[in-house]
């Protein structure tokens, strides 16, 4: 039997209508002649793993479904079907599990508003419900690419809860767009999810930013785009660093890398999306603990963005200036522990060579985080509290910096600036 015969036989039609990714993976496993160990052998796991991964279907890790499916033949197309991630009701279900305290809906909320984020409660309630049945289409007259670019204003604003109110209905309506199954539906989909998960990320809603990273991979490789690719993969790889999972990081950012380089760096935009991709994959071996390869990454990163423009053009999906690359040279030392070359990284840096003001608040806050990495509390306060009149939200929102907003609160609290730095974060004094 022929691939064509085998992808297209009532078996396979079957097994897509049953959302069973594992089923595919064991027909393609079968017809190679593999068995079990074979297979993990050549995805970096074991047997018992992959049997797990065939009988669990789409409840198995989406990642290491992608890799097996990949690795037997799976059709992209055809994974994707089976994953729910063509139809009108598209979707992935996380795997049930037994519920705890803390996935209680008021335990949630308890702990959301602990956290600041109690405003944007039904907004987050929303999209979850968005994730797991996509809405029907919003009808709204406004072109797709216009409505995408402003939820893009609201990220690079700080305007979480506006991000969270709008994602909804353009996951909707870019999912209803792709019937056409044309590159350019399945790119604007992707980067909806991508947006997505970069929101979700900033406020440190990590389970949920894993699933729509997932699914922005998914649909950037339907896309055939490597840019499209490169920055789902992006996103991901954040995701997986944050959830403790360095080495998954590291596979996903070095294959982005590699895709992008493949490209020749013909232009600009390649170019900018070289520089990104190293700067991410820096950032991540440095947070591996790998000193050498994250300073030769950050290095590289800065070669690559020495021609780039200082201010990137509207619409490129990787705005990265050289200025960028600067910043994040900070936060590559202040994740290897040298507070002292993280502030000399960024002893040049200013709020006017960034455009939006979440990369203006982000400049403050890694200053702010390499400060307090030395041991400087009124350093820290005043970046951070400069980070919070430019862009509230990244003090507010973001876990991680209002872990250090609480401890300059508990161990300096007469230090000039904390009081007002506490009140920014919504935190009682």
């Amino acid at each position: 039997m022929s691939a064509h015969q085998l992808w297209t036989s009532g078996t396979v039609r079957a097994l897509v209508a049953n959302l069973d990714p594992g089923g595919l993976v064991r027909v393609g496993r079968q017809r190679r002649g593999w068995r079990q160990g074979d297979l993990g052998a050549r995805i970096g796991c074991s047997a018992s793993t992959v049997s797990r991964l065939e009988q669990r279907g789409r409840r198995a890790d989406l990642e290491l479904i992608r890799r097996a499916a990949r690795e037997v033949g799976v059709p992209t197309h055809v994974l994707a079907a089976s994953l729910g991630l063509t139809g009108a009701q598209a979707t992935i279900v996380a795997p049930e599990r037994p519920r705890c305290a803390e996935e209680d809906p008021m335990r949630r909320r308890t702990l959301l508003a602990a956290a600041g984020l109690a405003a944007p409660f039904s907004l987050l309630a929303s999209l979850d419900e968005a994730l797991a049945i996509t809405p029907d289409p919003t009808g709204s007259p406004v072109p797709f690419d216009s409505r995408l670019a402003a939820a893009r204003s609201h990220y690079d604003a700080g305007q979480n809860s506006m991000l969270l109110k709008v994602l909804p209905g353009l996951l909707a309506d870019a999912h209803a767009a792709v019937i056409d199954r044309t590159e350019m539906s399945f790119a604007r989909l992707s980067a909806t999810y991508s947006l997505a998960a970069q929101g979700l990320i900033k406020i440190g809603r990590y389970g949920q930013a894993r699933l729509t990273a997932d699914r922005a991979t998914v649909y950037a490789e339907l896309s055939g785009s490597p840019l499209v690719s490169a920055a789902a993969a992006r996103e991901l790889s954040i995701v997986l660093r944050h959830q403790d999972q360095p080495a998954a990081a590291q596979r996903h950012i070095l294959a982005a890398v590699a895709r992008v380089e493949a490209t020749g760096l013909r232009n600009d935009a390649q170019a900018s999306a070289y520089a990104q991709m190293l700067c991410t994959t820096a950032y991540t071996e440095a947070r591996a603990g790998d000193r050498d390869q994250a300073l030769a990454m950050i290095r590289e990163a800065t070669q690559a963005a020495r021609d780039l423009p200082h201010e990137a053009p509207e619409g490129r999906l990787f705005p990265v200036t050289p200025a960028a690359v600067d910043l994040y040279a900070v936060s590559v030392n202040w994740a290897l522990g040298d507070a002292g070359a993280a502030l000399e990284a960024g002893r040049r840096l200013h709020a006017s060579q960034f455009k939006t003001a979440e990369r203006k608040g982000r400049m403050h806050t890694d200053l702010g985080r390499a400060w307090w990495q030395w041991g400087k509390p009124e350093q820290t306060a005043a970046e951070l509290l400069a980070a919070a009149r430019v862009s509230p939200s990244e003090v507010r929102d973001r876990p991680a910096i209002r872990s250090i907003v609480s401890e300059l609160r508990s161990g300096h609290g007469n230090v000039v600036g904390v009081r007002q730095l506490v009140a920014a974060a919504g935190m009682t004094a």
